[in-house]
């Protein structure tokens, strides 16, 4: 099973989510962005080419030609690991409301959980739902981190 991680607290969860994103990708780690609402997807998609001056965070989304030599990739439909990350340890960042279904197949799967009531009540469901599934779950309080 999965290991899952829920930062809880987050200030702004697409923010926290730009960072996160941006420490694996200077790591080296590929990582699937998932998250059935695409308008969703596109804001997140806009903050990732300005949220620093300096940062540079390749992604496309995993249907553009370029996925097979891009470690950050973007789905809207159930996240597949792509056939070049295969063997590799790519994570899942989830961004829906939902538990993504066929998230065992990754390594990790990263939960960024806002201060939003409605945000915080879908991602109990979701810890409800990683844990009768089986995966080993972890807490990460962030809300003390200025973003």
């Amino acid at each position: 099973m999965s290991r899952v991680d829920f930062a809880f607290g987050a200030a702004d969860r697409l923010r926290m989510a730009c960072d996160v994103v941006h420490k694996q990708y200077l790591s080296g780690r590929p990582i699937v962005v998932y998250g059935r609402d695409k308008s969703l997807l596109k804001r997140f998609d806009h903050m990732l080419w300005g949220f620093e001056a300096t940062a540079f965070i390749p992604h496309v989304w995993t249907d553009d030609p370029l996925a097979d030599v891009t470690a950050v990739l973007f789905t809207a439909q159930a996240p597949i690991k792509p056939p070049a990350l295969t063997g590799k340890d790519a994570w899942l960042l989830n961004l829906d409301a939902d538990c993504p279904p066929e998230a065992a197949q990754f390594e990790r799967i990263l939960e960024i959980v806002s201060q939003d009531p409605e945000d915080v009540q879908q991602a109990r469901q979701r810890w409800r739902e990683y844990k009768a599934a089986g995966h080993d779950l972890h807490a990460h309080d962030v809300s003390s981190r200025t973003q």
